[in-house]
């Protein structure tokens, strides 16, 4: 099984669209960069356990549910 980043970017840049939260705020709640969130959300950057933390956080999820959001959008 493969790390697939656009999966990662895909389910953030739901999730966020959901929540009704621009770059901008989700990045800001995270404690990150936008350009590092519009990075992540394209799939041009691979995001690490604690950014994933973070934005987890700022998307009022707990890590391992977003980490299951993202292993059921992953492409096989």
């Amino acid at each position: 099984m493969e790390f697939d980043r656009g999966a990662v970017g895909r389910v953030i840049r739901k999730l966020r669209s959901e929540r009704g939260l621009s770059q901008e705020v989700c990045s800001g709640l995270a404690g990150i960069a936008r350009s590092h969130l519009a990075m992540i959300e394209t799939g041009s950057k691979q995001p690490n356990l604690e950014t994933i933390w973070k934005l987890a956080h700022a998307l009022q999820l707990p890590p391992h549910e977003l980490i299951r959001f993202i292993e059921t959008e992953r492409d096989d």
